[in-house]
């Protein structure tokens, strides 16, 4: 701590944001690792449940339950439906196709959200950004490939993560005016139980200690990963910091190929980096706003 102590603000920024990204792929992995052994709606009920065991003693110590008052109902509740269609369709993705690709599609997210900015929320988008918008969608084409010989249906999947990840954002920026992070938050992860509960009747099994310590970590690895997120974003600004979250790429390779042999082809980079490239231009060409507005989540 010494040493990080003695960093500029920027600095640490960056470097807490790389952390992020590091916790958040681990708990992609550990999705993926479940969904093996337990259906899509049990794993996403019950490490919700687990991120709930983190959220709830955070509301009742630190900001007390009238923070959960909701003022927009209407608008948080398309912000939960937004929640469960995200978190539904990645974790589906993960069980299917290898960690790496889905990250790299997952990071349409951001181009998404300039779209919806536009056409959700009349916010006046440049000819530049939309420029960046539109090369984003040819690195979601380059990766998908969907008029290739090897293009598999289940790769609409992530694709559709990430479309349903950007109308949650947008519509978060949305009610940031009217509702507390945690409010939006709480009754966002309780609409996710509540439908992943659903899933019951089909398929669901007794969990072993090992798994329930495996879905705990889960929980736990994405309530920081999120707080970290937050954290680095009032450390500095959003154009040096967020680009940082693209770092996710690399732990998701190296997870992929240590645990499941999973290695992306050629093209697969080649359209993550247009991504990246145009996710980094459109952070650097945002209007500037303060830390507290300035967070982004993930797709997880």
């Amino acid at each position: 701590m010494g040493f990080f102590a003695k960093l500029s603000p920027p600095l640490q920024g960056v470097l807490v944001m790389m952390l992020a990204a590091l916790l958040l792929t681990f708990n992609d992995a550990l999705s993926k690792y479940l969904t093996q052994t337990y259906s899509v709606g049990q794993v996403i009920a019950l490490r919700q449940l687990c991120a709930m065991a983190i959220i709830i003693p955070y509301i009742h110590f630190v900001t007390g339950w009238g923070a959960v008052h909701v003022t927009n109902r209407i608008g948080v509740g398309v912000r939960a439906l937004c929640f469960i269609a995200t978190t539904g369709f990645i974790v589906l993705s993960f069980s299917v196709l290898p960690l790496a690709l889905v990250t790299a599609i997952a990071f349409a997210s951001p181009i998404f959200v300039v779209a919806f900015s536009h056409f959700v929320l009349r916010e006046q988008v440049g000819i530049r950004r939309w420029l960046a918008v539109v090369a984003g969608f040819v690195g979601v084409l380059v990766i998908v490939r969907p008029a290739g010989a090897g293009f598999e249906p289940v790769l609409i999947l992530p694709v559709l993560a990430a479309l349903a990840a950007g109308l949650r954002d947008t519509v978060t920026k949305h009610l940031q005016s009217s509702d507390a992070s945690i409010a939006i938050l709480f009754w966002s992860s309780l609409a996710v139980i509540a439908a992943a509960s659903l899933t019951v009747p089909f398929g669901w099994q007794w969990v072993t200690p090992a798994a329930a310590v495996l879905l705990l970590l889960n929980g736990a690895l994405n309530a920081a990963a999120h707080f970290l997120m937050i954290d680095a974003l009032r450390l500095g600004d959003a154009s040096l910091v967020a680009p940082f979250r693209f770092t996710g790429l690399l732990w998701a390779t190296i997870l992929g190929l240590v645990f499941w042999g999973q290695f992306p082809d050629g093209w697969t980079f080649v359209g993550a980096g247009i991504l990246i490239a145009a996710g980094i231009y459109i952070i650097e060409r945002s209007p500037k706003k303060a830390a507290s507005g300035n967070t982004k989540e993930g797709v997880s």
